[in-house]
C-alpha cells in the first residue's frame, strides 16, 4: 500500500511539473506592403500558441521576414508576448 501511493504521487508530480512547462502566449505579427499604390494599410493579426517559452518564440518570429513579390515588398514582424 505505502509503495502504491509513492508510486501514485510520483506519476502525478511528473505530470504536473510536465504541464506547468507550458502555457498559452500570444503571438502578434504585424505586416506592412510597400511598392504600389492600392496596397493594403499595416495589419496586426494575433494568434495563440501553447507551448513551453521558447518553443513557442521560435515558432512566433520565425515567421518574421521580408518578401518581394512583382514590385510589392511586405514585411512581417512578429513577437511573442
Amino acid at each position: 500500500m505505502n509503495m502504491r501511493f509513492i508510486y501514485t504521487s510520483l506519476v502525478l508530480f511528473l505530470l504536473f511539473s510536465m504541464s506547468a512547462c507550458t502555457r498559452t502566449y500570444i503571438c502578434q505579427c504585424k505586416i506592412s506592403y510597400k511598392g504600389q499604390p492600392g496596397l493594403p494599410d499595416t495589419t496586426i493579426n494575433e494568434y495563440d500558441i501553447k507551448d513551453s517559452k521558447e518553443n513557442a518564440k521560435n515558432l512566433c518570429e520565425g515567421n518574421s521576414g521580408k518578401y518581394n513579390n512583382n514590385g510589392i515588398s511586405s514585411v512581417e514582424d512578429c513577437k511573442l508576448f
